[in-house]
């Protein structure tokens, strides 16, 4: 018998796919790396209060293990985002050698996973861990008895108290009780580093470095200098970069040749550079650089987290790379023929984590019905296949949106790229010549970018009948420089204007119901969502109401020391050098008796990247209002949430705001109520 659907109203579809099940998948593995002939990666547990589990798949086929019981977190707080939180280094006898940097205290640790004591040892001193040492992207040099990685330290009270150098720690446990024992590499000439790349033979070692008030993707500096033998750097030589040049991470060759992203051209290509010995004690000499395949398309992306990897140097000289506009797929290139060979296969969508071991090539990889899982590529063979962290189907597929990938014209004609997922169910559709209600995402950063990949949390609203449209606004990366320099001075207009063009548009295309518009987001997407609804000229009054997620409100509160040290000079491209009455009139917390529109409004306790401060004022400022709203605040949950039950409440609060503002009549078990201010 075939399956009829049947008419309900938008909203009200009851679907299979409930909060649990979302926290549940929440988290995507990540941190991908080889040990001679295996993998280690880190994988999120939401049911385990949020922690990063190390996880192990050995080089003879058997099934992937967890290496790091709980409650060890294998993750880092380095510019707060945190940066790659491992590394391990094959031995001859008795298993591989494990650092890892541990959230609970962010000390640096040594496994020995296959020891008969396998219990985790500190190689770094304690000391404050929301403001004493930290440790990120580590390399690790057996030879030299000692793991190579970015140290950042605070100096003071302050969240910009603080210096970041180059460090090699001890293996031997030497700088466990002494912070003296930890050796510097650099000194303190940029305020930013990425982790150390020592060259193949042990000569030269590259970083990139920058400074306040750029970001990474405004301009940084490919660094490099001599190695001596006992481990002194001599005086490093810019490669490549400045103030307007992106250099996004830095590899060795098989060859010695250094190879780098750069956006000199107004997008992220792969160059080449070989640098001459310089003679004695002298600094390294680069030679020209060669750009391996110019192309107007992006081979790397905004450097969030200090270790992320869009290519991978190979022994036989090819290049392993995750390119495109937009969406990211993986490719090989060959660097002396500027060939690029895309890999076969349903995935759309790579992460900047890859592994390379002999011909083999292994990443983090997903499309709109796969989550992410490890693919691994045999160049020999061209054959790709899963090998760990396999895709389960939580639902039936059928109850999966399928995406359009939209392209929309906003003010003065510019091009607005968004994803549109339609309402999706085999047992319900749209009743009579009901239109559905949609949710506008604005994804955070703001320089960041939505995926087209399988999202539980969009499948949940999709399921019972509320489209979402996840808008790459200005400012977005994966479109070139140009696309996301559109962004400068003009946060928290171009970004709600380029949602709310999606918006309008989609209702007067009649796919969505003009009546019932919503606009979320979180971080800055937060701040996207609190300005649209503060700013219903500039957005025309599209929404009906809003979902605000540990959101920036208050750029004057983030410019005097209300932030951490990485983006507190973020709002000098974004909106402009601190003025206090151009931050001001910028501001969803000085505009809050504007809203109009109900809101929810979620935050976690412990975020220093948008503390709570803020929210709290701006609840203040709506005393006495009659706009509805409601308030969730999380104990314990920083920026993002990571707990299961957190994710669970946070979903099902946001369906009741929806469902109750645009008068969906549902069974009550399905919405959560929630405090009110």
């Amino acid at each position: 018998m075939t399956h009829q659907s049947r008419p309900t109203p938008c909203g009200a579809w009851r679907s299979p796919l409930d909060a649990a099940t979302v926290a549940a998948h929440d988290g995507r593995v990540d941190h991908l790396g080889s040990v001679g002939e295996e993998l280690w990666w880190t994988a999120a547990r939401p049911e385990e209060g949020g922690r990063r589990a190390l996880m192990r798949l050995r080089g003879d086929g058997g099934p992937a293990e967890v290496a790091l019981p709980a409650p060890w977190d294998a993750r880092n707080r380095l510019m707060e985002y945190g940066g790659t939180p491992w590394a391990g280094a094959p031995r001859s006898a008795g298993g591989p050698l494990i650092v890892f940097t541990h959230c609970g205290d962010q000390r640096l640790y040594l496994l020995e996973p296959d020891a008969p004591d396998a219990a985790p040892r500190p190689l770094t001193p304690v000391s404050d861990p929301g403001a004493g040492l930290r440790f990120a992207d580590p390399v690790v040099r057996p030879g030299r008895g000692e793991v190579w990685c970015v140290l950042e330290e605070f100096t003071g009270p302050a969240p910009t108290d603080l210096r970041r150098v180059l460090v090699a720690v001890p293996l031997s446990g030497a700088a466990a009780e002494d912070r003296a024992a930890l050796h510097e590499l650099t000194d303190e000439t940029h305020r930013f580093l990425t982790g150390p790349r020592p060259s193949p033979d042990g000569r030269l070692l590259a970083w990139i470095g920058w400074d306040h008030p750029r970001m990474p993707w405004d301009g940084t500096e490919l660094k490099v200098a001599r190695l001596d033998d006992d481990g002194t750097t001599g005086p490093p030589v810019t490669v490549a970069g400045g103030p307007e040049e992106s250099i996004a991470q830095v590899e060795w060759g098989a060859r010695g040749e250094l190879l780098f992203s750069s956006d000199r051209t107004g997008w992220w290509n792969l160059y080449r550079a070989v640098l001459a010995d310089g003679g004695g004690a002298g600094p390294p000499t680069p030679g020209p650089a060669e750009a391996l395949r110019p192309a107007a398309e992006e081979f790397a992306d905004a450097l969030w987290k200090i270790g992320a990897r869009w290519f991978a140097p190979m022994a036989d000289g090819l290049v392993a790379v995750v390119h495109g506009r937009g969406d990211k797929r993986l490719g090989l290139l060959d660097p002396d023929r500027g060939v690029l060979t895309d890999a076969a296969g349903p995935w759309t969508e790579w992460a900047p984590a890859l592994a390379v071991q002999g011909s083999r090539v292994t990443g983090i990889a997903a499309s709109p019905v796969r989550g992410y899982e490890l693919v691994q590529l045999d160049t020999a063979t061209g054959h790709s296949r899963v090998v760990a962290a396999r895709h389960r189907d939580a639902v039936p597929p059928a109850y999966l949106p399928t995406p359009l990938l939209r392209t929309f014209t906003g003010p003065d004609g510019r091009e607005v790229h968004a994803h549109i997922y339609p309402p999706a169910s085999p047992d319900h559709r749209p009743a009579g010549d009901e239109l559905p209600p949609y949710v506008v995402w604005a994804h955070g950063g703001p320089t960041g970018r939505a995926s087209m990949v399988l999202d539980l949390e969009i499948a949940y609203f999709t399921s019972r009948g509320i489209g979402v449209a996840d808008v790459n606004y200005g400012g977005s990366t994966g479109y070139g420089r140009a696309y996301r320099d559109r962004l400068r001075g003009s946060w928290g207009r171009v970004d709600v204007e380029d949602c709310a063009t999606v918006a309008a548009a989609l209702a007067a295309e009649g796919t969505a119901d003009p009546g019932r518009l919503a606009i979320r987001g979180g971080s800055a997407g937060g701040w996207t969502a609190a300005a649209s609804l503060a700013d219903p000229d500039r957005t025309a009054g599209v929404y009906a109401c809003g979902a605000i997620r540990y959101p920036v409100l208050d750029p004057v509160g983030w410019a005097e020391g209300g932030t951490h040290d990485f983006e507190s000079r973020y709002l000098d491209s974004l909106i402009g050098p601190f003025d206090e009455a151009q931050y001001r009139e910028r501001s969803p917390l000085h505009h809050a008796e504007r809203v109009t529109a109900p809101f929810l409004l979620l935050q976690g306790t412990d975020d220093a990247v948008c503390p709570p401060v803020q929210s709290e004022r701006f609840l203040a400022a709506l005393a006495g209002s009659a706009v509805p709203h409601r308030y969730l605040s999380f104990p314990g949950e920083g920026h993002g949430f990571r707990r299961a039950e957190t994710i669970v409440r946070a979903v099902e609060a946001e369906l009741a705001l929806y469902r109750e503002t645009f008068g969906i009549v549902a069974d009550r078990s399905d919405t959560l109520e929630t405090e009110t201010r």
